[in-house]
């Protein structure tokens, strides 16, 4: 029963982050500024966990060590602000279809990451080595042909926007002109993204308090993201905020993504692994390509279809190889296998462990 409520969790994610897509573009496109849009989602989501981590994990909550602090800086460091910002930027150039298809590198960015860092280990004379290295390889090439290569536009479902995309005409033309620079500031994010997906499961080992450790995320991305603002967002009218669209996404990102989405990934990674919250990103794809050609009435081309598959196909090959290796290690629940392969290195730190504790 457990299990199904961890799979439960991540279909309920991509649902959420289906629709903030959709939500966060015609923000941006309305003037909402990214960095302070960061800061004011990730505010609401710490006053929001704060007291619930507060009064739940009084006691279950570990000391704070220096060493374990910097590591929780850096998770915030590359799983918001480096991550959302990069993100939020490549958005503005392109279309939220485009940018949750990129996705789909992720558990392959993943996979590169743990054996660079040699979490993770490769025998490539094995079916199940190279099926990790093959499929993280057409992952690869599937994201460059997205990115590169367009192809002639296919036919969409509706004719009519029932909201559109762009504010103006302009802003139409210059998204189109920078489908390249779009696309490659999000594959920066993702690579972000993944780094935060191996680190979060080392830091939910030796910090398992976990609606602390997303109300210390939120509290350091928002400190880091105000420091960004302060250059690139010192016009006092970016931070007014008033009932429109902006403000709604302010409101569902920091309740809905922010708290309740990051604390359920918080939950599966530091049970299942970050392979296994890595491997619906091809769900959100498709919730955001049926959202996005009703509601902005967007096109697709044949270079994006392409490339998708591409990606989608490495990415099978890459969870075949996981789920397959799980089973030859003696262990039935393949979702657990990174969890259970990576070595730790902060694993020994006093400081959280039952001596530091007491």
């Amino acid at each position: 029963m457990k299990n199904c409520g961890f799979y439960l969790a991540m279909v309920v994610s991509q649902f959420a982050y289906g629709s903030s897509n959709i939500l966060i573009k015609i923000a941006l496109e309305r003037g909402l500024n990214q960095y302070v849009f960061v800061v004011y989602r990730h505010i609401l989501a710490m006053l929001l966990l704060g007291p619930l981590a507060y009064v739940l994990e009084k006691k279950q909550r570990p000391s704070l060590s220096l060493s374990v602090f910097g590591k929780i800086f850096l998770l915030s460091s590359l799983g918001t602000t480096i991550h959302l910002n990069l993100y939020y930027a490549g958005l503005a150039y392109t279309s939220p279809t485009i940018a949750t298809a990129l996705s789909n590198v992720i558990p392959s960015l993943t996979f590169l990451l743990a054996v660079f860092l040699r979490m993770e280990k490769v025998n490539i004379k094995s079916a199940i080595g190279r099926a990790k290295v093959s499929g993280t390889l057409v992952c690869i090439v599937g994201s460059l042909v997205f990115t590169f290569w367009r192809g002639f536009e296919l036919k969409g479902f509706v004719d009519r926007p029932l909201i559109n995309m762009y504010a103006t005409i302009s802003s139409q033309s210059h998204a189109n002109e920078s489908w390249i620079k779009g696309s490659a500031l999000i594959l920066f994010s993702y690579i972000s993204w993944s780094g935060w997906l191996i680190l979060q499961a080392t830091v939910s080992k030796v910090y398992p308090a976990q609606l602390s450790l997303n109300v210390l995320i939120c509290f350091i991305a928002s400190l880091q993201s105000s420091v960004l603002a302060m250059f690139f967002a010192r016009n006092p009218l970016l931070w007014k905020l008033e009932w429109n669209v902006q403000l709604l996404t302010i409101i569902y990102c920091g309740v809905v993504l922010s708290a309740l989405v990051y604390y359920l990934q918080t939950w599966c990674i530091s049970n299942k692994g970050p392979v296994f919250a890595a491997m619906f990103s091809p769900l959100l794809v498709v919730i955001v390509a049926i959202l996005s050609a009703i509601v902005f009435a967007e096109r697709l081309h044949v270079g994006s279809l392409v490339g998708a598959f591409l990606i989608v196909l490495g990415l099978y090959f890459v969870l075949w190889g996981k789920r397959k290796d799980s089973f030859v290690s003696g262990n039935g629940d393949d979702d657990k296998l990174v969890v259970s392969s990576i070595k730790s290195p902060i694993a020994t730190d006093k400081s959280v462990t039952g001596e530091g504790m007491r």
